[in-house]
């Protein structure tokens, strides 16, 4: 889809995802990420994963801190991302326990992240990642998504080809209702491998 055409494309849908987000009870939420929760440890991708990278997150996404625990007890290592938000930029830096979550201050977005200065292993620059946890407003069948629109995933599943040898496996979590019969796509999005949801059937 041409870059002007996409681009209407997605401002209506995210405007579409974003009611139908607000429109899910706090129940529903719990249901759905309790359930996914469930479908990630049972998932051989995850398994067989050491290195993780995984969102914390918002209000209006699946609920990632149960699978963040089963991290650390399996003894993989965690990584959670950390933005720049004067610019696309993104780092997976390392979390040393998921009780330090609500220690971390909070972003523009409400959501708990490390503070600048907080030095912390990166993952890039100790050996990549093998699985990526991805939010996102939407996704289709096929693995198209719809971020947020400031491209911080896009760019940084870029760097991470870059620094390793495999690409990381990337695996979105999303409601039901996220869930679109085709997603508006440009050449800089980059599909995600598996889009799990409460119907989906491993691929």
């Amino acid at each position: 889809m041409a870059a002007a055409a996409a681009s209407g494309a997605k401002r209506s849908l995210r405007a579409e995802l974003k009611q139908r987000l607000r429109a899910i009870s706090a129940e529903e939420r719990l249901r759905q990420s309790r359930l996914l929760t469930q479908k990630v440890i049972a998932h051989s991708q995850y398994q067989n994963s050491k290195r993780i990278s995984i969102f914390l997150s918002m209000q209006d996404e699946i609920e990632t801190e149960e699978i963040i625990r089963d991290i650390f007890q399996k003894g993989k290592t965690c990584f959670v991302p950390r933005y720049q938000f004067h610019s696309n930029h993104m780092d997976m830096v390392k979390l040393a326990s998921p009780e330090e979550i609500s220690l971390f201050p909070k972003t523009s977005w409400n959501i708990h992240q490390p503070g600048e200065g907080d030095v912390r292993e990166d993952a890039l620059s100790t050996g990549g990642l093998d699985l990526i946890f991805m939010p996102g407003l939407g996704f289709d069948q096929q693995g198209n998504r719809l971020g947020r629109g400031k491209g911080y995933y896009d760019t940084y599943l870029k760097r991470c080809l870059q620094f390793q040898d495999t690409k990381p496996y990337t695996m979105a979590l999303a409601f039901k209702e996220q869930i679109c019969p085709q997603v508006p796509v440009d050449e800089h999005d980059m599909k995600v491998d598996e889009v799990l949801y409460e119907d989906s059937t491993a691929s």
